[in-house]
């Protein structure tokens, strides 16, 4: 994701932008889709910090997760920004902040609803995305990005394998299991164990080939 479709992010096609922020925000948060579902652009909700160093992200009012009784804390957001690498000049291009932030810029132009995520084209431009296609979003993102290295997309690939992949990854940099059900919003260690641990060597094959 780091190359044509989806950069230069400032000037891509809305489409590319929009699949490569949901993507992102996904996968840096361990959150379902009904938790992006529920993201909103309000003030009360999406909250910048200074220099874009960090974005924190909170559902609407009146949200009720999956999982009822979800304390509050659980399901707010909170992102850093990602240091640009020594081989890139200006940003990070895998950073979730810096495609939220260019997300909601562009987005407000056209967008007719505060949910966070908004339809792209067509007749349902600016309006609120729909759960199913923020799903098919993740999905075509994943697609779109072996497509543009003339690799085969992985069979099976579902917008739930973003938890997946984050929570594992999260697990071998040393996050407690604690930690990581918090912010995905599990209520028992089990539930990583028995769904969502994926091997590490082979997700980090399959990612660094995209």
């Amino acid at each position: 994701m780091k190359a044509p479709p989806f950069e230069p992010l400032q000037s891509v096609d809305l489409k590319y932008l929009s699949l490569k922020t949901v993507f992102l925000t996904a996968l840096s948060s361990v959150k379902c889709v009904g938790d992006l579902h529920a993201l909103s652009v309000s003030a009360a909700c999406l909250e910048f910090g200074p220099s874009d160093s960090k974005v924190i992200l909170k559902p609407r009012h009146g949200y009720v997760p999956k999982v009822i009784g979800t304390p509050f804390r659980a399901q707010v957001i909170s992102l850093s920004a990602l240091p640009a690498p020594d081989s890139e000049r200006d940003a990070n291009l895998l950073c979730p902040v810096r495609a939220l932030r260019l997300y909601t810029a562009r987005s407000a132009a056209f967008r007719h609803s505060e949910q966070l995520l908004v339809s792209f084209g067509g007749r349902t431009k600016g309006l609120a995305a729909s759960k199913q296609t923020l799903s098919r979003w993740i999905v075509d993102a994943i697609a779109a990005a072996y497509a543009s290295k003339d690799l085969p997309c992985p069979l099976g690939i579902r917008a739930h394998s973003t938890r997946g992949m984050a929570s594992s990854w999260a697990w071998s940099s040393g996050i407690s299991i604690h930690d990581i059900c918090v912010a995905a919003g599990w209520t028992s260690p089990s539930t990583f164990v028995r769904f969502y641990n994926m091997e590490v060597p082979a997700l980090q094959a399959k990612l660094l080939a995209v």
